[in-house]
């Protein structure tokens, strides 16, 4: 799944829940759970080689990443007095992709986030087709721009 619909998800569910013992959580599981409907996201295509990491990080740091804290600054914050919940959903939303990082972008995982790592590859269901890889999580973000 894409940076942008991982963040606004749980920066959704950060600002709507005002209980952090349940919001966090419930952010966290919202990734893995949308890690697991089928997905495109920049990543696709680097293990069968179709893309290199370097385009794909590059793709992540200049867009996705940059869209995600976009998209939750406009829908959660814009017109807003500062909260300090739509960054710790956004960050909580990203957090299993940012641990995964050293393992698919600098061949490195460090032996303590292993079993996070595997964790986190048990849900991921993406597909190498955009259009129907974007659709869901296009949705996912309008129903959420309406249900804030």
């Amino acid at each position: 799944m894409l940076s942008v619909t991982h963040a606004t998800t749980a920066a959704f569910i950060t600002t709507k829940i005002p209980y952090p013992i349940i919001s966090i959580p419930l952010a966290l599981g919202s990734h893995y759970l949308e890690d697991y409907i089928k997905h495109w996201d920049v990543g696709q295509g680097i293990s069968n080689g179709h893309k290199t990491k370097k385009n794909a990080f590059y793709q992540e740091l200049f867009l996705d990443f940059p869209l995600s804290i976009l998209i939750v600054y406009l829908f959660f914050q814009y017109g807003q007095p500062f909260s300090i919940w739509p960054w710790v959903g956004w960050f909580i939303g990203l957090l299993p992709d940012f641990v995964e990082f050293p393992r698919n972008f600098l061949n490195f995982e460090p032996v303590f986030l292993k079993p996070f790592n595997n964790f986190h590859h048990r849900f991921h269901n993406s597909i190498p087709d955009k259009l129907p890889g974007l659709i869901p999580q296009i949705l996912i973000i309008i129903a959420i721009y309406f249900l804030r």
